[in-house]
């Protein structure tokens, strides 16, 4: 009877007696989601899926035809109902193949190995509508060998069609370089980019293998595995630290590496008073000889200069993978701006003197100069109204402007249209003049975030049509 006779707050405050249908939806609720709480138990589905709005899509269509519901058969769900989603994804599919006809695209691969040591390759095709996935391919006999990996990644342009793409992007081995190199010489209107994810996780790694920042690596993973590998240690590590963990998981290793020494430095008083503490009392952990080495590390002054040395020299490099590996905007048109940021402020804590961090800055500058520097990227910094109207020096810089024309000489096959786009189209953005001027296109120009930033194969496709 309690059910029935609680009381329950209305929208104005007030307090009503619970109703016999309240109740009854209550108890109807508590027992329906038990069930679909129990389906997805015994079919180990993810939690995650709560969040999909399909599962809640599912919820309310089976709400809205109410009780007698005959559910899907295994059969249905294998051959008819597979088939009709199939059309549907399709019909999603082809938004997006429109836009790469409309506005370019770009063939994306991305290489891995399975547990049975076969080597797939993703195929996904990126344009301004999105990311849309191609195929997987067993390329265990392709990637080896520069000549076949470009023999497939020419199947795949030719399929999304040459005059669509605007560039192929793959991480940067040898043989990837080299299947670039030959596809660029076959198809000489798109471009052969490197993952420019993979091209800063390998400054971080030569970083890594300077002797200073090598050791201090070495060392942090000494005292963090010692801490997570002793569960009273660990309960009083977080205890001193206020349940703040020392490792934390970035999107590569050597990210992970920096977020764990960064949170070794913000919680050097805690691991102090920790370690002085089980020094003190009887404890096994304080003449366990990992025990001393990790002792012996917190209290090394050089320890924790050197720390602050490597997180100086990798947090700039870590912001730029940061925004590499973003998937809310491209960002093509702030990778030459922010590897230009970072340097500068690798630079800044050792007074400006090159001397001081050179060998940091050389690992960065042989990389960006041959691997990661590419003609995109300077065009995609040229036609970012953000950094464009902010800065004057653009039109005069002679890198980003060369970068441009080399763009325009490429993708636009046609030289009366490349004459259009340069003697016609890019006056109007310059002067920020039609659309460019217009309030919309102001704001977006002042907020970095959110820029306008318009393609050049969107330059051309506006001509052409």
């Amino acid at each position: 009877m309690d059910l029935f006779i609680t009381k329950k707050k209305t929208k104005g405050g007030k307090l009503r007696q619970t109703s016999i249908n309240d109740a009854c939806d209550n108890e109807l609720r508590n027992r329906t989601v038990q069930k679909i709480a129990r389906f997805m138990y015994q079919a180990a589905i993810s939690f995650n899926a709560t969040h999909l709005d399909s599962f809640k899509e599912m919820i309310e269509t089976i709400g809205q035809y109410g009780p007698n519901l005959k559910p899907p058969s295994y059969h249905e769900l294998r051959v008819p109902l597979l088939q009709k989603e199939i059309v549907y994804t399709n019909e999603l599919l082809k938004e997006n193949r429109d836009e790469c006809e409309k506005y370019g695209c770009s063939i994306m691969f991305d290489g891995w190995t399975d547990r049975k040591q076969r080597a797939l390759i993703n195929f996904l095709v990126n344009s301004p509508k999105g990311t849309m996935f191609l195929k997987s391919v067993d390329a265990s006999t392709h990637v080896k060998t520069g000549t076949l990996l470009y023999e497939l990644l020419d199947r795949f342009v030719e399929r999304a069609g040459e005059k669509n793409v605007v560039q192929v992007i793959s991480d940067n081995g040898s043989n990837y370089v080299l299947a670039g190199k030959l596809l660029q010489t076959k198809r000489p209107n798109l471009f052969w980019t490197p993952c420019a994810a993979h091209c800063i996780d390998l400054m971080l790694e030569d970083i890594g293998k300077i002797e200073v920042v090598r050791k201090i690596i070495s060392r942090a993973i000494a005292l963090v595995g010692f801490i997570y590998n002793h569960g009273s240690v660990l309960h009083m590590m977080r205890e001193c630290t206020e349940n703040k963990e020392l490792a934390r998981h970035g999107v590569t290793r050597f990210a992970t590496a920096f977020l764990t020494l960064q949170s070794l430095h913000k919680r050097q008083k805690a691991l102090k008073r920790m370690l002085l503490s089980i020094s003190t009392v009887e404890s096994k952990w304080a003449n366990d000889a990992k025990g001393k080495r990790a002792n012996d590390i917190v209290f090394m002054p050089s320890f924790w200069n050197n720390v602050t040395y490597t997180l100086k020299v990798m947090c700039p490099l870590v912001m730029v993978l940061c925004i590499a590996n973003n998937e809310t905007r491209p960002v093509m048109g702030y990778i030459y701006e922010a590897m230009d940021r970072a340097k500068e402020t690798i630079l800044k804590p050792f007074d400006n003197n090159r001397e001081k961090c050179k060998n940091v800055l050389d690992i960065i500058d042989s990389r960006w100069d041959h691997q990661l520097h590419h003609p995109l990227h300077a065009a995609g910094y040229y036609l970012n109204p953000y950094f464009y109207y902010h800065n004057p020096k653009v039109e005069t810089d002679t890198e980003v402007t060369n970068g441009l024309f080399a763009c325009i000489q490429r993708l636009i096959p046609s030289p009366e249209l490349r004459d259009k786009i340069i003697i016609e189209e890019l006056p109007v953005y310059k002067n920020s003049e039609l659309l460019f001027g217009n309030e919309f296109a102001i704001r977006a120009m002042n907020n970095k975030d959110q820029p306008m930033t318009p393609s050049i194969y969107f330059v051309s496709k506006k001509l052409n049509s």
